[in-house]
């Protein structure tokens, strides 16, 4: 290592610029490395200059430091020929009109076996089931069907209601004997806690949380659920990441982009899903990316976090009538780079009365 040579990093590592900061986003390990403004432009602008050259550029004293210490990371290496280390590719490319779907499933008002069977024509892989009562009598059973018709589903994650017969040890069981479950999602539960399986590529863990789940839960935004990973960060470029590609049965049986969107497309009694999905009006989120987005378009975390339409701070909409909004339930800043209690913040009460979550607001507040 000498001052000939080039601090490159790793492909798979992607600096993303924000206001206040910038990221380095690790999509192989799945992590991210905060780094300063005008480190981000060394390594993007001048990307494939040598340490001399970049020295005579910013005069700084430490660039060679800061470089090792990005190696230590294992983020990038040295070299003396960075031409030959071309770009990743971050094009995203998802063949089926559907990826993933959530249902809402209560006192069964639609036939649920019909929904997966619509579903698995469209190619949809993942798909989640919400039971808001504390019955979970039809997931095996579900899991049976799905595996009896060798259908294209390859992950269902549930969520469901705390219920103290249900132990971990029982759950667990369920988890690992049916490959096809990625998550099991507990709500109202008595503490916090994520308990792993002994499944291989992290599928199949269980998360307590004692908070309600309802419709309303939607779109929290939380450094807890950024995710870091290629498949996410390239639909995040060129996509919606919450919207694109989602199809939704709310407890009603109404066809929805997520349960929580105001706009229906049918019901599932009467409409089938790629009747719904041929609506003008269905996809029109789908390509809305936090490039276009009020406030998320400065966030350095914009491509590893998720977005919410169903719940925005009501202040923009775009040419095309779209709600541009920053998600109503983010408490970050990425002007001053800090984190506050979103339910709290003034700016955000008229949003909030709007939706009628005045109650969140009450909760946090003692």
């Amino acid at each position: 290592m000498n001052l000939n040579d080039t601090f490159k990093l790793f492909a798979n590592c992607i600096p993303v610029k924000g206001h206040s900061q910038s990221l380095i986003c690790d999509l192989q390990n799945n992590n991210f490395v905060a780094i300063d403004i005008d480190l981000f432009e060394i390594l993007t602008v001048h990307k494939n200059k040598s340490i001399k050259e970049l020295c005579a550029i910013y005069k700084y004293q430490d660039l060679f430091e800061y470089f090792s210490s990005l190696k230590i990371l294992n983020l990038g290496f040295f070299t003396k020929v960075p031409h030959f280390f071309p770009d990743i590719d971050l094009s995203f490319n998802e063949c089926f009109l559907v990826s993933n779907a959530v249902i809402d499933y209560d006192c069964e008002r639609f036939d649920i076996y019909n929904v997966i069977k619509q579903l698995d024509d469209l190619n949809c892989k993942h798909i989640e089931i919400r039971f808001y009562n504390k019955s979970l009598n039809n997931i095996i059973t579900l899991l049976d069907y799905i595996k009896a018709n060798e259908m294209m589903i390859s992950s269902v994650g549930f969520v469901f209601q705390y219920d103290e017969a249900l132990t971990v040890e029982f759950l667990l069981r369920i988890v690992e004997e049916n490959n096809r479950i990625s998550y099991l999602i507990v709500f109202n539960s008595p503490e916090n806690k994520l308990i792993p399986s002994n499944k291989p590529n992290n599928m199949g863990y269980i998360i307590n949380v004692r908070n309600e789940i309802n419709n309303r839960s939607c779109g929290i935004i939380s450094d807890d659920y950024f995710v870091t990973n290629i498949k996410s960060f390239t639909e995040s470029l060129h996509h919606n990441s919450c919207l694109h590609k989602k199809i939704s049965i709310d407890s009603e049986g109404n066809i929805r982009n997520c349960p929580s969107m105001p706009q229906s497309f049918g019901n599932i009694k009467d409409t089938i899903l790629e009747e719904a999905l041929s609506h003008p009006d269905f996809k029109k989120y789908w390509n809305l990316t936090k490039d276009s987005i009020e406030v998320c378009k400065d966030c350095e975390f914009r491509y590893i976090c998720t977005d919410c339409r169903a719940y925005t701070e009501r202040t923009h909409t775009n040419a095309e009538g779209l709600d541009t909004s920053k998600p109503l339930k983010c408490g970050y800043n990425p002007y001053t780079g800090e984190w506050e209690e979103w339910s709290t913040n003034p700016l955000k009460e008229k949003a909030i009365k709007y939706y009628g979550m005045e109650d969140l607001v009450k909760r946090n507040k003692f």
